[in-house]
């Protein structure tokens, strides 16, 4: 008799090509997908880095036409989503290069989508705050060169965007926003500022310790087609490798590398332990700590980050998401506790004698410590009465909150923020 609960899992992941030196490749990687004319996406603070122009000027140097969008957003919104969808439309591109963080590879991405299958953002934003609508093919092919080790963006089929009139932060997700081609390279984020390498980097580690501490794929119903089944699968024994070695690379190397831009080493693992935690949370997903990021990131825009561009506020997203992550396992810990001991000390580097409810929670917030992360949500400009709002926020997070190892409501979610306003 067939099962009622999930039996498949599946794995997808962007071919990569890593190491120092690997951006020189972006012309002939295009070149090698057929691209004519691409649209290179970047943002000012990259841009202002001098890699998209050198990038340019070797896939021109390869027979490609380079149109340069460089005003993709930090920490993107709808509208400007939309007008990089537009100026692609406008420019008739048949191929796309984002250079710099998560955002200009979303940025990219929607682009692609919109450009390929037109019509408004919205419609593909995921349900309920959009439509949720698929797209009917393939998009065209887009090389992705991340800048910051952190998003994992160039191996996922998310795009992450605000809406701020609507006070939320949702995303667009398919199969189809996969980027083709990813080219991970180390001397890119040297000269990184050590707040963003720490936000970043605290990204990483949220990815993939939610990715491993997620319900298992086999705890969900069987879907009725395979196009029903979801993209975010939970835990699994595929996902769990490249989660696993990510939080070991995060845990050796983070600290190097938000110390000293000039450690190589140390840079170049936590760039490839970003893209590992992007395959793993690709396939598995993620949950609480992401759910509360959200509305913190979306509710107000007061918080000015040091080491990043000054002209609007906003919450940095690694920042954003670890601040809630201890409280969120101290709260996920009874539902799968061997697996919890597992991710504290993949993370510490060593056996933990005796590990328990608190042995995660108190690995993370030293991580945190010892990266000058901010000490709490409250540090963003909440205070008490804010929480009402950060859950409810959180609560229209259901497509993450679904895979949580743990059901989660929404007085667990006040407990969590509240406890995570300070975290020492």
């Amino acid at each position: 008799m067939a099962s009622d609960h999930e039996t498949i899992v599946t794995m997808e992941a962007t071919p990569v090509k890593f190491g120092t030196g690997a951006s020189a490749d972006a012309g002939w990687e295009l070149k090698r997908l057929g691209i004519k004319r691409a649209m290179l996406v970047t943002d000012p603070g990259v841009a202002a880095l001098g890699h998209p122009e050198r990038i340019k000027k070797l896939i021109e140097a390869e027979g490609i036409d380079v149109v340069l969008y460089d005003r993709a957003r930090v920490e993107p919104t709808i509208d400007s989503f939309q007008d990089a969808a537009d100026f692609a439309l406008e420019h008739e591109v048949d191929g796309f290069v984002s250079v710099g963080g998560g955002s200009s590879m979303d940025t990219a991405k929607v682009a692609n989508l919109v450009s390929t299958h037109p019509a408004p953002v919205m419609d593909y934003v995921n349900p309920p705050i959009g439509d949720g609508k698929k797209p009917p093919s393939p998009i065209k092919p887009h090389v992705a060169i991340p800048t910051t080790s952190g998003t994992g963006s160039e191996a996922t089929t998310v795009a992450v965007l605000d809406i701020p009139e609507m006070k939320v932060k949702t995303g667009i997700s398919h199969r189809y926003l996969r980027a083709t081609q990813a080219i991970v390279d180390p001397d890119l984020t040297r000269s990184l500022a050590p707040e963003v390498t720490s936000s970043t980097g605290l990204d990483v580690v949220c990815h993939a310790a939610e990715s491993f501490l997620s319900k298992p794929f086999d705890h969900r119903p069987r879907p009725d087609s395979p196009d029903e089944r979801p993209p975010y699968q939970g835990s699994n024994p595929i996902a769990d490798v490249w989660s696993a070695k990510a939080l070991e690379f995060g845990g050796r190397f983070l600290r190097r590398a938000v110390t000293d831009g000039d450690d190589v080493e140390a840079r170049g693992y936590m760039m490839l332990g970003a893209t590992m935690a992007g395959v793993g949370f690709g396939s598995a997903g993620v949950h609480i700590p992401h759910s509360c990021a959200y509305p913190i990131a979306s509710v107000k825009h007061e918080y000015q980050p040091s080491g990043y561009p000054d002209d609007h506020p906003f919450v940095p997203h690694g920042h954003s998401v670890i601040v809630t992550a201890p409280a969120a396992f101290r709260f996920t810990y009874d539902a799968m506790p061997e697996r919890h001991h597992q991710v504290a000390e993949l993370l510490a580097g060593e056996p933990i004698a005796d590990p328990g409810p608190d042995t995660l929670p108190e690995v993370l917030r030293a991580l945190m410590q010892d990266v000058d992360a901010p000490r709490g949500v409250a540090e963003f400009g909440y205070a008490e009465d804010d929480i009402p709002t950060l859950v409810d926020g959180a609560l229209k997070q259901q497509r993450l909150l679904a895979i949580s190892p743990k059901e989660v409501g929404e007085d667990d979610l006040r407990h969590i923020i509240t406890a995570s306003m300070t975290n020492w």
